[in-house]
């Protein structure tokens, strides 16, 4: 399956979700235990599609203790707003309670699909899953931006700052928006249409220099919020003619950075540094070949929200303490580590696994357990843990983000 190709996999798990029902009733079902002497059997009633999913609640690694709260979400637990021109889907702090300081918004839009021209008070990044939009904006000095955007390929808008956002011609497009306050809502953005409806008619007239029988019709918001409209034609023939362009670029091709790379996979890392408009969220794609591992570490500088794109894994979170806690995800799910915990992803499943590591921050850091161990004196790394002269020397002190098997 190429990097973005989720199409096909939904359908192909649309169509074997009863066979795979059926199954995972008829076969014996996981149980609770490690072992023999651990746990025991759970006779039901009981979610065992959800129990096949999530091993590590039922079966927890030995490794596990404490109280954690919850670190996960599905986007397929979050109700879907269906409109004319597409859906929308949005997992917040109301629905993961631990994620302040980041929320994500999953939007389709169909070929022509408009997302209506607004702005709101939380800055908006994306990243695009499927198909091709273009992208509008105009800054605080009148200079506009359009773009056209593909799989792969970011945006960012600053708070503030109204835009707009249409699926082009063949399906239109999918993508994630994440703001940078967990808070954030779908409904609390200003919506052009929406204004212009809570605006008195003279006043409209004494503003744009025309009758104000112009402005007697206005269509309903509640009609604009994703709604069906021709599909644009060239780039070229959507830019205003006169107009100054932004000098500040709004989109990114992130999958065109080179990625650092090893052979259990690679991680394309985008910031402030390679992309300055981005200033409160940088992000990783970490892709991670089957058994392969995101290393040890942590994030010194803020919490971390992830967007599973495609694969299963797990994520293990150490959180001081004596707590430790392990979850598992698939595509679609969003995950949470919060601030300087120790944590890992190592991929489950047998095709690679592809996530997204994103930052209410202007800039990319983390921690790696190995290289701080590998680049303190060694004698005081053995008087610690009494690892032997053999684990010293096999301790790496180049960065590699993602181990193989």
């Amino acid at each position: 399956m190429t990097m973005f190709n989720r199409r096909d996999a939904l359908v192909a798990i649309t169509a074997g979700g009863t066979a795979f029902t059926a199954v995972a009733q008829a076969a014996d079902p996981p149980q609770p235990s490690r072992g023999p002497g651990f746990g025991g059997t759970d006779p039901g009633p009981r979610n065992i599609p959800l129990d096949t999913a999530h091993p590590s609640l039922l079966n927890p690694p030995a490794t596990d203790s404490g109280t954690i709260p919850n670190l996960r979400f599905s986007f397929s637990d979050a109700p879907m707003k269906q409109y004319t021109g597409g859906w929308t889907r949005q997992v917040t702090a109301r629905e993961l309670g631990i994620s302040k300081p980041i929320a994500g918004v999953n939007m389709r839009l169909n070929a022509g699909g408009v997302r209506e021209l607004h702005w709101h008070k939380q800055a908006e990044w994306a990243f695009m899953l499927y198909g091709t939009a273009r992208i509008s904006a105009v800054d605080e000095k009148r200079r506009n931006f359009v773009d056209d955007v593909g799989p792969g390929d970011l945006w960012y808008f600053p708070a503030g700052i109204p835009h707009s956002i249409q699926g082009l011609a063949g399906d239109g497009c999918e993508f994630l928006l994440v703001f940078d306050d967990g808070e954030f809502d779908e409904d609390s953005t200003f919506l052009l249409s929406d204004w212009f409806r809570h605006i008195p008619p003279d006043i409209l007239a004494k503003n744009f220099g025309v009758g104000a029988e112009n402005f007697r019709q206005l269509p309903d918001p509640a009609a604009r919020y994703i709604f069906p409209a021709p599909v644009p034609g060239s780039l070229a023939s959507d830019r205003i003619a006169g107009a100054t362009q932004a000098p500040r670029i709004f989109s990114h091709h992130m999958t065109a950075q080179a990625p650092i790379a090893s052979r259990g996979g690679k991680v394309w890392i985008t910031d402030s540094s390679v992309f300055p408009i981005s200033e409160t969220i940088a992000a990783a794609l970490v892709e991670i070949e089957p058994g392969g591992l995101r290393e040890l570490h942590w994030h010194p500088n803020t919490d971390e929200w992830q967007y599973w794109i495609a694969g299963k894994g797990r994520l293990g979170v150490f959180a001081a303490h004596g707590q430790s806690r392990t979850f598992d995800f698939s595509a679609g799910d969003v995950g949470f580590v919060p601030f300087a915990m120790g944590h890992y992803v190592e991929n489950t499943g047998d095709t690679p696994l592809r996530f997204l590591e994103m930052f209410k921050s202007s800039t990319y850091a983390d921690v790696s357990l190995e290289q701080w161990l590998a680049l303190t004196p060694p004698g005081l790394v053995q008087a610690h843990m009494g690892f032997s002269d053999a684990t010293m020397q096999a301790l790496r002190k180049a960065k590699s983000p993602v181990l193989p098997v």
